[in-house]
């Protein structure tokens, strides 16, 4: 009976001194390849942008190793060319509004498509999930740029879509479409729609189904069960996919370039010009930081938005 008694006490006797230092090793070790990562792909990057936005421009391109803050001057004023006076200028700002417009437009197409796909696919007996997303995904497992060309040759006037639009008797001659502003809202949401599809999904397959039945044995209308069970229920998801689509779009490159022609720039049409045909590196890192700083203080104003709410529904 002792030794019956004494057993599960030396169970529970305490570890060697150093096996707590060696568990602390081995968690670092294996954290190394992704700070690793993290800092030579990200972190680096971004501290070399900030540097060169603080630099003077070259003649031919590059960077002057002297301290300047004339890319900034150039954000927001116009330098005269005789007097070198400065007047304010909006022309940047409207850029930025612009990008921000298409980004919200696009994140909002992307959300009335993809929570009702999400809501379908979660509803499906279990066995069936994985092959709806399995046919969400397959389209991208293809090159962004070959997807955006092949997007553009159906939204050309002697494309597919207006002709079956003629034919069909809707439209006389073809509409224009490609190289608008629709083409690159369409171009946007096509690029980033599994990015609000499966943070949906995901919140949704976790969610209890005896919620939504439980809500109409108790004569909730179809609008109540979508409004107080399933939305706060898919609402983790949902705020998930809003950020993955609109920070992406914000700053998107080849849909504006490819589908919107180039004619109106926007903010990665803007940066990417500055590196390339402008040369003005030093320009071109500055409008990449003011870009991350007002996302960055949009997600920070978004955060605690959130915490707010949550601390009052707790109360």
């Amino acid at each position: 009976m002792t030794a019956a008694v004494e057993t599960p006490a030396a169970s529970r006797s305490p570890a060697p001194a150093g096996h707590g230092t060696a568990s602390l090793r081995a968690r670092r070790a294996m954290l190394t390849p992704a700070l690793t990562v993290l800092c030579f792909g990200l972190v680096a990057p971004l501290c070399i942008v900030v540097v060169y936005s603080f630099l003077e421009a070259g003649t031919y391109g590059g960077v002057v190793w002297s301290f300047s803050t004339d890319a900034y001057v150039q954000f927001l004023f116009e330098r005269d060319i005789f007097d070198d006076s400065l007047t304010f200028s909006t022309a940047y700002l409207e850029i930025y509004g612009r990008s921000l417009a298409m980004a919200l437009i696009a994140t909002s197409v992307c959300l009335a498509v993809g929570f009702p796909t999400a809501y379908f696919i979660a509803t499906r007996p279990p066995e069936q999930r994985m092959f709806w997303v399995f046919l969400i995904t397959i389209p991208y497992w293809v090159n962004l740029l070959i997807r955006t060309l092949s997007l553009l040759f159906i939204l050309r006037d002697a494309g597919p879509l207006n002709s079956v639009l003629i034919y069909l008797g809707v439209t006389d001659e073809p509409l224009k479409m490609a190289y608008t502003d629709f083409a690159i809202v369409l171009g946007l949401a096509y690029s980033y729609l599994p990015f609000m599809v499966l943070p949906i999904f995901a919140a949704l397959e976790r969610s209890d189904v005896r919620q939504v039945e439980a809500a109409f044995d108790l004569y909730a209308s179809k609008l109540q069960v979508l409004r107080d069970v399933i939305i706060p229920a898919a609402k983790p998801g949902i705020l998930s996919g809003i950020i993955l689509v609109f920070i992406p779009s914000i700053g998107s490159f080849l849909a504006p370039d490819i589908l919107g022609g180039g004619r109106e720039l926007l903010v990665g049409n803007l940066i990417a010009q500055q590196f390339q045909a402008s040369r003005n590196w030093p320009f071109g890192a500055a409008c990449a930081v003011i870009l991350m700083t007002v996302v960055m203080l949009g997600l920070i104003h978004f955060v605690r938005y959130q915490a707010r709410l949550r601390a009052g529904g707790a109360r």
